[in-house]
């Protein structure tokens, strides 16, 4: 099977500088929403897109990935962009029309579609209460499609019919350069309408395949700021209906984001206002907190993430204890039974069983064994202004609070580092080392007063 994505318009009401199939939804341009749905399709090849507005964009975006260009200089009707897409054809495959602007479309509807036409003539339709903006089916007494209208040229008889044309169709690659040229501009628009294929090929005595939407948005497109956010809220609620439907528990279903790929074990709860980016796992039993972000991260079972904590390419262990106000930096790794919590950074670190990080500290470029436990406003200092150096700190050692380990430097295990050390020189194993100013007394000193 052929594919052609239309993709070739403005989008001036978007108000952005980018084309309009590269606005996003769940932070994914429209068209790699198609794009990806077409690519589910059994034995449809590379896709061929046509483009227009922003066609270097377009391209630049989507280099490297096996896409065929076909370029509409000027914007004259859909059938119109469709021709521009023959040249690139290589066959005489049955052609799938698809819209870069259309993302909701499904792989699943697809292929039923596919499957439902075979090389006839195939036409996705839908059912609408207020079918108001869209072209409507025509079908005879006997049931069978004859042609499209569209509203600005539909009488009012035709204006009731609620069938409406969701623009996705399928053509017998042998008939459609044929039909394309019998298409004229004599309408309201003045433009090439790829609709009138159907009604040419009824004339033809064609048999006309319909398949129904069950779910209309699967159809919707995006023109301005206001459908785009339409499209994202009914994504979202879909991905939340899934979740729910696997057993995953959520707080509200209307407030949880997700901008790539969540997989969840069971007994896994979220909370409001969080948000899931790229591939994320949840393990069994995984409790997330209110209005967190994680970002390419595997989370543990029975680990719970406290409230606003972003975790961003970071894996975690079993039974750890995250937050609130947390944040776990790329190149993080905690292990089992850890605890890392409020207003707590960790950087491109290694954190071993059971060791704890539990306020106002920064662990950066850090190997940290078992056991460890790390005070108040500690801070490993791993960078001199050019390059980064690596803390090793050993087993069961107990940071005090207010220090600094300026690396390289190594404790070894057992040790306990005073509160308020800064600590230059590695130090050996079970010890202690305490490095403060001598505290002077000044009895009697006169406070500073403002001068008149």
């Amino acid at each position: 099977m052929n594919v052609i994505i239309l993709a070739a318009g403005k989008g001036k009401r978007m108000n952005s500088v980018l084309p309009k199939v590269l606005q996003k939804l769940a932070n994914k341009p429209m068209l790699e929403w198609v794009l990806d749905a077409a690519e589910g399709v059994s034995e449809a090849g590379e896709p061929v897109v046509v483009i227009g507005h922003g066609a270097e964009k377009v391209k630049e975006y989507f280099d490297g990935r096996p896409v065929k260009y076909a370029l509409q200089l000027e914007q004259k009707g859909t059938a119109h962009a469709v021709a521009q897409a023959l040249p690139l054809l290589e066959n005489k495959e049955p052609v799938l029309v698809l819209y870069g602007d259309g993302p909701l479309i499904t792989t699943e509807t697809l292929r039923n579609f596919a499957t439902l036409t075979g090389n006839e003539v195939g036409l996705l339709t839908m059912d609408l209460e207020n079918p108001t903006g869209y072209g409507r089916i025509l079908r005879n007494k006997a049931g069978d499609v004859v042609g499209i209208v569209e509203e600005k040229d539909a009488t009012d008889e035709q204006k009731t019919i609620k069938e409406v044309n969701t623009g996705i169709v399928i053509i017998p690659g042998d008939k459609l350069a044929e039909w394309l040229a019998k298409v004229g501009c004599n309408n309201a628009q003045g433009e090439y309408y790829l609709t009138d294929l159907i009604g040419l090929a009824a004339a033809e005595g064609q048999k006309i395949q319909t398949l129904k939407l069950d779910d209309h948005w699967e159809a919707e497109g995006a023109n301005d700021k206001s459908q785009l956010h339409n499209l994202e809220r009914a994504l979202q609620r879909k991905l939340a209906n899934r979740l729910l439907e696997q057993g995953v528990g959520l707080a509200d279903a209307e407030r949880i984001d997700i901008r790539g790929e969540l997989t969840c074990g069971k007994d896994v709860f979220i909370d409001v206002g969080c948000v899931f980016e790229g591939k994320v796992v949840l393990e069994d039993n995984v409790k997330i907190g209110p209005y967190c972000v994680i970002k390419e991260a595997v989370i543990g079972k029975d680990t719970t993430v406290e409230a606003f904590t972003h975790i961003d390419h970071a894996s975690v262990a079993t039974n750890n204890k995250i937050g609130p106000f947390a944040r776990l930096r790329p190149g993080t790794n905690l292990s089992d039974d850890v605890h890392i919590g409020n207003f707590v950074e960790i950087k491109k670190s290694n954190v071993g069983t059971g060791s704890k990080v539990n306020h106002l500290s920064y662990i950066g470029d850090t190997d940290m064994g078992s056991k460890v436990n790390i005070g108040a406003g500690t801070i490993t200092c791993n960078y001199d202004g050019v390059n980064k150096f690596r803390t090793v700190i050993e087993d069961d050692c107990f940071i005090g609070s207010d220090t600094q380990l300026v690396a390289p430097v190594r404790v070894g295990k057992h040790s306990t580092v005073g509160a308020g050390t800064t600590v230059t020189k590695d130090v050996p194993e079970d010890c202690l080392v305490v490095r403060r100013a001598k505290t002077i007394t000044i009895e009697g000193w006169p406070r500073p007063t403002k001068k008149s």
